[in-house]
């Protein structure tokens, strides 16, 4: 009877393993490996929009561009909070899943080792002489070859046994590393969730305050532009006026005077001061989506530099003109004048004639969005039958080079 009782013990064993048998999972592993490549992809996405914002901030710029570039970031953002979502959903299921898996594995390794430690039991209480015992009360050849089938099987499931509990036993391992890990990762993504959750909440403080300083800014730079649209025009009306005195002076038989600036002086006269050009005759991008039309040349120099006249002349005005503040014009006869902008001082008086060359003020413009320099305008009347001054570019008149260049 013991050998079938053996028997049926080992069929019993074999039902359990297959009962107790999980389907394969997913490598967690790979997976980590993939979400934190997932992650990287989008986040790389966000560095790319940073340095975009930073380069937006090395030159002059539309804050709308920085807007729009904030606004991106927050996407992107977003994107990445919902990724780490759904990793945390998915990971926090797999920790359910890895948990019932280890529970089942140590039930089973369990159950395997106490087999198994019947079976020591059991061999021990027989003895090592056990074997030969059964072999030798053999009643005949067939019985001999009957015990010796059924003490090979024996041995076979002995060892099944072995490997099984084996098996168990790297598998529980296996699984309790897994436990860890992905109680590591979890904890690193709900991290990472905080610190993108307090980044979303900071970028939309930088657009808010990005916003504020846009209507700020585009207040100012109306105001601004107002500014010089009339303070502009009122240096226009005051040539008009000079120029219109002028021709009524020699309508009641005044003797002409030749100008001292005339087409023979194109690409001629020397420049007022030495220094790099910050803005040219014409109209120009200005900050915040703004145009501005500059009706000469900017001069980069020094606060302080001496600012020489480029022609023989009369001076007109020399005092504070509203956004140009001291501010020097010479009437060089024939219909044309020239302004010297943005000074911080000059060493003329009104009605006083001036040499080419002579030293008629001091450049300033150091509170400009420009930086230090010389705000140098030409202007000519626009013909015998109007007073208006046209605006002329005054490279076209300077020398092409510069002195001491």
């Amino acid at each position: 009877m013991r050998p079938a009782r053996i028997l049926v013990t080992a069929g019993v064993l074999a039902v359990a393993v297959a009962q107790t048998g999980v389907a394969q999972r997913p490598n967690i592993n790979q997976q980590i490996r993939d979400n934190r490549d997932r992650l990287e992809s989008i986040k790389q996405e966000r560095e790319r929009l940073e340095s975009e914002l930073a380069r937006l901030r090395t030159r002059v710029h539309s804050i709308t561009g920085e807007l729009q570039n904030i606004e991106q970031q927050k996407g992107v953002t977003s994107r990445i909070v919902n990724e780490l979502d759904r990793q945390i959903a998915a990971m926090s299921a797999q920790l359910d899943t890895v948990t019932l898996d280890l529970m089942l594995a140590q039930d089973a390794l369990a159950e395997r080792r106490a087999v198994l430690d019947t079976r020591l039991v059991e061999i021990y209480k027989r003895g090592t002489l056990w074997i030969f015992q059964v072999l030798l009360a053999a009643e005949s050849f067939g019985d001999l070859m009957s015990r010796y089938k059924y003490l090979y099987l024996v041995s076979r499931q002995d060892r099944a046994l072995v490997g099984q509990v084996e098996d168990l036993r790297d598998r529980v391992s296996q699984q309790r590393e897994q436990l860890v890990r992905l109680h590591s990762e979890l904890s690193a993504r709900r991290g990472e969730r905080g610190e993108e959750l307090q980044r979303f909440v900071s970028l939309e403080r930088r657009r808010q305050r990005a916003l504020r300083e846009t209507e700020a800014s585009q207040q100012a730079a109306t105001t601004r532009l107002d500014s010089l649209a009339r303070d502009e025009q009122q240096l226009t009306n005051l040539i008009a006026e000079l120029e219109a005195a002028r021709r009524r002076a020699l309508a009641r038989g005044g003797p002409p005077v030749e100008g001292t600036i005339g087409e023979r002086d194109l690409g001629g006269l020397d420049w007022p001061v030495e220094g790099e050009l910050v803005y040219r005759f014409g109209v120009a991008e200005g900050p915040d989506d703004t145009r501005i039309r500059y009706q000469g040349i900017g001069i980069a120099a020094p606060v302080g530099t001496p600012v020489h006249a480029v022609a023989a002349g009369t001076v007109e005005i020399a005092g504070l003109m509203g956004t140009y503040g001291p501010t020097v014009l010479l009437s060089h006869g024939g219909g044309f004048y020239t302004l010297y902008l943005r000074l911080s001082g000059f060493e003329v008086r009104p009605g006083e004639w001036v040499e080419g060359g002579q030293v008629i003020g001091h450049s300033g413009g150091a509170g400009s969005e420009h930086g230090p320099h010389l705000g140098f305008q030409i202007r000519q009347a626009a013909g015998p039958e109007s007073t208006q001054p046209i605006a002329l570019d005054p490279e076209n008149w300077l020398k092409r080079r510069r002195p001491g260049r």
